[in-house]
């Protein structure tokens, strides 16, 4: 499927409303990320949490709309585990993540410009460097292809969405 120009505006503008929220929520905050990490501030939770059930019920109305199709990348117990091991290093470093590095810059945050930037970066280029070396062993450990859960369960996806929805629900209702 070729990207075209329209794909990339609306990348922009739904990229800058991401932001928007994450800054408006709180969760490019330094102390409000640290809070959660100790698990005193439930916001940087309470934001995601609601921006999974959005999603999840926002996409598959989309695809039952026809307006998106799913087209998941097949993925291994080892691309999480060294992705896993990646994002945890560079948040325990700095305190932000990707997606709250970009708003914390559109905040004005330095820490977040020079350090989050800088670490972007240099992951990235890493990852690049070392990616050949790691794409035929540690990355294909445990690979479980393109499934999604209600594929992998051979069952209807409202069926893992409507429940997984109310679980959230639930957390969010509980959470202090």
């Amino acid at each position: 499927m070729k990207t075209t120009r329209s794909d990339l505006i609306w990348g922009l503008v739904f990229g800058i409303l991401f932001g928007f929220f994450l800054q408006k929520g709180g969760v490019t905050q330094y102390d409000v990320i640290i809070g959660q990490l100790l698990l005193e501030d439930f916001t940087v939770i309470k934001v995601m949490l609601s921006a999974v059930v959005t999603g999840m019920v926002g996409i598959h109305l989309m695809k039952r709309l026809g307006w998106v199709r799913i087209n998941p990348k097949a993925g291994s117990w080892g691309q999480n585990a060294v992705g896993g091991l990646i994002f945890g290093l560079g948040f325990a470093l700095l305190g932000y993540c990707p997606g709250t590095v970009a708003g914390a810059v559109g905040n004005g945050y330095l820490d977040a410009a020079i350090g989050g930037l800088a670490g972007i970066l240099l992951g990235s280029g890493l990852l690049a460097v070392v990616y050949p070396r790691l794409s035929g062993g540690i990355l294909t450990k445990g690979g479980y292809g393109d499934l999604t859960l209600p594929q992998l369960l051979k069952v209807n996806e409202w069926v893992v969405i409507v429940p997984l929805c109310l679980l959230i629900v639930l957390v969010l209702y509980l959470l202090p």
